[in-house]
């Protein structure tokens, strides 16, 4: 397949650039980067690298039985590609995972085609105020009940604690804040700050529930973002994204593709 306009063709066989050798792509990649806690600003020494991805099927693969994979995930490198339809689905309801390769800095994206930067320039057409609530006040609440069940005498279940105490801070700071002004801010101002809290909650989960409580306030409060989210531009992109990635079918050899002949509006022969 000849590379799209506003496409960039990756070869098959190397994928993001040093990330995924030997691992063959489900389609063109439009935009990638690195995610999760280097993003955020938790990474340390030994900490997983992970990476998050758009990519678009050849639009002939959806015109046959069987619809393309929707998602493509490895482990060992981590990485997470989802099909552009898909990815636009999963950021209408705002999940803080998927959204968040939107709104990475200029300097954590991996691939970034023109196709890609049509996506981040709509990207705040995905957001609305119920949406980003439920994602991120819902998401941080399941990293508290997961606090209340661990098991207190086991050394790593400590460690995920921690995992799951600074991702709840995380969680609840990014979603009050885009509830408050419109904009995702990945890469945490202060990540020390929510890393030492996330220490300390683990230890006493129960000093997390004025943070949700005070979340749920503010998210109760009038702010930036629309009631409901503007599907059209997304709508819109996934059309050139689709007029992109087809490739017409090639007439078999020797036979002259005909034009189809009008029956002048009339049925064709019934019996």
């Amino acid at each position: 397949m000849p590379t799209a306009p506003g496409s960039a063709r990756l070869p098959a066989t190397t994928g993001l650039p040093a990330a995924v050798p030997g691992t063959r792509l489900p389609g063109t990649v439009l935009l990638a980067g690195i995610v999760g806690s280097t993003a955020y600003g938790f990474a340390h020494a030994g900490s997983d690298t992970d990476r998050l991805g758009l990519f678009a099927a050849p639009t002939e693969d959806f015109h046959g039985l069987h619809r393309p994979a929707e998602s493509r995930v490895t482990t060992g490198p981590d990485l997470t590609l989802h099909e552009a339809v898909k990815w636009c689905r999963l950021a209408l309801t705002c999940n803080p995972t998927a959204s968040e390769l939107a709104w990475l800095p200029d300097d954590l994206y991996e691939v970034r085609t023109p196709l890609g930067d049509e996506l981040i320039a709509i990207r705040t057409s995905f957001l609305s105020a119920k949406a980003v609530r439920g994602s991120y006040l819902g998401y941080a609440d399941q990293q508290f009940r997961k606090l209340l069940t661990r098991d207190a005498a086991d050394p790593a279940a400590r460690r995920r604690a921690a995992k799951h105490a600074r991702h709840l801070v995380r969680l609840l700071e990014q979603g009050v804040g885009l509830h408050e002004t419109g904009e995702n801010v990945v890469r945490l101002p202060e990540p020390e700050r929510v890393r030492e809290l996330g220490e300390r909650i683990a230890d006493r989960p129960a000093l997390a529930e004025p943070l949700l409580a005070e979340a749920a306030e503010r998210f109760s409060r009038p702010g930036a973002l629309p009631a409901e989210p503007d599907p059209r531009p997304a709508e819109a992109w996934l059309r050139r994204v689709r007029a992109a990635h087809w490739t017409p079918p090639v007439p078999p050899a020797g036979r002259a593709r005909r034009a189809p002949q009008s029956t002048g509006g009339a049925l064709g022969p019934t019996g």
